[in-house]
């Protein structure tokens, strides 16, 4: 035992348990950890050896006799008949039938769907109406119980929730919160979700509480894809009795937002706090125009409309997946979001994300990430969370900063729900200092880059500001926030290239995307051409008519050396996993003469367009998308055809700004533009 647990035992007297007694107990029983956790904080919330062997026979005992497994629903069943009246432990829903003016209540697990429950007991407890809790029940059995000619003879006598009551609970919450200093007060909430914070770095505690925000913040939008086995579930799954984890392939549009049928009744976004996708690929019933259009709406205003009624609805929409790229070759060859269906990588859906957490940087859970110490009872904090939903505290970076202007308002949106969570989760009571919002800021901005940065390589220039910074208002000073994951290495070279080697940048039919190329030409002796390498049927006629155009008008270039004595060897390096690459003539027509006179190209040159057979002079086709794309990866000058000089105003001009674009009209003006005196 440590200091922090002296102190969580201290202020928090019953309410914490010891989190390896959860985890022992949940491997014999599968049980949700909220629950377990209420039983183990009313017997074991204790340093004493002997109470908590005793309060852990206890909870066994009454996990074997009250906690309904569905497999055993019929000897609950039977249980009760004979005994008149049994005590379970089930999650209880109540529905209002108005045609017969009568709540009738069900028990998930006993598979039980139509159970008396009085009036009084269903306003008690209000939650019974809004997706139901899990509770303590009383069930009693009366056979004499009827109801429209049918038997109805299971009744709940008497419920408590598993769930804490609400009362004042988070006003004790926020006086305790003070007793505690901000490092302290991480380590406790990490260790409450069960995990050793002594074992983490700073950031990967940070990171782990970013998978809180959406039970404190509503309408939060966040996305976390990563390797198998990093635990990304756990927290949706056992954590909050007001979170549903549900895999993709379940979700469907009546399940998720509102069914028509019959008198119509709210999905999922209405019932709880907190919506998780499990494994995002699987989401085939989402992935349709209409759904994505439903998601797009709810994502952005927390609204939705379904038939003829417009539904508000406070849930936050997490979304996981797993990655199965290394991250390096996945930034280099498409994008991050690429464990959605294809469907769904919607630019407008994905650009209502708030934050995408990197969870490739969160290691595998092994027993050493498990904690032995003590942490709140999740239900209790549960409770908390929940009630944190109700304020909010976006507006308090505004004291003491202001956002750049590479942020638009969605932007800005985001990065403010983002600090207002981790507040909630950090400093219920207020209380915090300028470095600390400082950090908490630099940490949203970064979350919420991730997501532009991939619609950047998705959708080009309408997202081509990922230039996030913030501006501290009392020392003018602004600092731009960077991502972890790009580094400073640039594919393209700022050194001289060798004779024979040029940068291009050609588009991919296959996947409708552009991608970056470098060709290399080596001569030997022999005749005609070959080609390795990355090259589709485009990049081939590419090659032939670059090579042919050479071939026919060598003696105009003053080249002593003839191509009928040489075997030219084009190769093609794919630097993007792209299958191909048209428009890309004029970059072959100068990597071949590069190689003939043996001088290279300028450093950091990248050479764009296509030439024709007979030397004519084709425009670039998305002319900004081939700037952004061989700007962002290192290119410093850019030889283009002159046609496309008429597009300039196109592309904004943070992107122009320290490059160099050179305009040429024929091969030869190519050739005396590109390559070094």
């Amino acid at each position: 035992m440590d200091n922090l647990d002296k102190k969580a035992l201290s202020y928090f007297p019953g309410r914490v348990v010891r989190k390896d007694l959860v985890n022992l107990l949940k491997g014999q029983k599968n049980v949700p950890a909220y629950v377990l956790e209420y039983l183990l904080g009313k017997y074991c919330s204790s340093e004493d050896d002997q109470i908590i062997e005793a309060g852990k026979e206890e909870v066994k005992h009454i996990l074997s006799e009250h906690y309904v497994r569905p497999d055993q629903a019929e000897l609950f069943k039977a249980k009760v008949r004979e005994r008149g009246v049994h005590r379970v432990i089930d999650k209880v829903k109540v529905r209002l039938f108005e045609t017969e003016n009568k709540y009738w209540a069900s028990l998930t697990n006993l598979q039980i769907d139509r159970v008396h429950i009085s009036e009084e007991l269903t306003m008690r407890y209000e939650r019974l109406l809004g997706g139901g809790i899990w509770a303590v029940v009383d069930l009693a059995y009366d056979p004499s119980l009827a109801h429209r000619g049918e038997i109805r003879p299971f009744v709940i006598k008497e419920l408590r929730p598993i769930q804490l009551a609400g009362g004042n609970l988070l006003d004790e919450f926020k006086e305790k919160r003070k007793e505690f200093s901000r490092d302290e007060w991480v380590d406790l909430l990490l260790r409450s979700i069960g995990l050793e914070p002594t074992v983490l770095s700073h950031r990967l505690k940070m990171l782990y509480l970013i998978r809180l925000i959406p039970l404190v913040e509503n309408n939060y939008n966040l996305v976390e894809f990563g390797p198998r086995g990093t635990g990304k579930s756990y927290v949706y799954r056992e954590i909050s009795p007001y979170a549903i984890l549900v895999s993709g392939g379940d979700v469907t549009i009546p399940t998720l937002f509102f069914s028509l049928i019959g008198r119509g009744r709210i999905g999922l976004v209405g019932l709880w706090d907190v919506v998780a996708f499990d494994e995002v690929a699987g989401l085939t019933r989402l992935a349709n125009p209409q759904a994505i259009n439903l998601l797009k709406d709810y994502m952005e205003s927390g609204s939705f409309s379904r038939g003829r009624e417009e539904i508000t609805a406070l849930a936050a929409l997490v979304f996981i997946g797993n990655i199965n790229l290394d991250i390096e070759t996945a930034l280099r060859t498409s994008h991050l979001f690429t464990p959605f269906p294809s469907e769904m990588q919607d630019l407008a859906f994905l650009d209502r994300f708030h934050a995408y957490l990197p969870g490739w940087e969160i290691p595998k859970l092994t027993s050493l990430l498990l904690t032995k110490h003590y942490g709140l009872v999740v239900d209790y904090l549960a409770e908390i969370f929940r009630e944190l939903r109700k304020f909010s505290f976006a507006d308090a970076i505004d004291n003491y900063f202001s956002l750049g202007e590479g942020l638009n308002k969605r932007d800005e949106k985001a990065v403010r729900k983002i600090v207002s969570g981790l507040l909630k989760l950090l400093h219920p009571d207020t209380k915090w200092t300028k470095e600390e919002l400082e950090e908490y800021l630099t940490l949203a901005l970064e979350l919420r880059r991730r997501v532009k940065e991939q619609l950047k390589r998705m959708g080009g220039v309408e997202y081509w500001n990922t230039s996030f910074s913030f501006i501290d208002k009392s020392t003018g000073e602004e600092k731009f926030v960077p991502l972890p994951e790009q580094g400073e290495t640039m594919v393209i070279p700022s050194d001289p290239f060798p004779a024979g080697v040029v940068y291009t940048v050609g588009f991919d039919m296959e996947s409708k995307r552009y991608s970056l190329f470098r060709i290399e030409v080596a001569l030997m002796k022999g005749s005609g051409y070959v080609i390795t390498g990355a090259a589709g049927t485009a990049m081939r006629e590419a090659i032939r008519t670059a090579y042919d155009h050479l071939k026919s008008n060598i003696h105009r270039f003053a080249i002593d050396k003839s191509l009928d004595d040489l075997q030219v060897h084009f190769q093609v390096v794919n630097l993007m996993q792209a299958k191909e690459g048209s428009q890309t003539a004029s970059a072959f027509f100068i990597a071949l003469f590069s190689a003939l006179v043996n001088k290279p190209v300028r450093p950091a040159t990248v050479v764009l367009g296509e030439i024709t057979v007979q030397g004519g002079v084709l425009p670039v086709r998305d002319f900004s998308e081939c700037i952004q794309l061989a700007r962002e990866n290192g290119a410093r000058r850019i030889l283009v055809p002159i046609a496309n000089a008429k597009d300039i105003p196109q592309i904004p001009p943070e992107i122009l700004s320290g490059l160099e674009l050179a305009f040429y009209s024929d091969p030869k003006d190519c050739l005396l533009k590109a390559l070094q005196e």
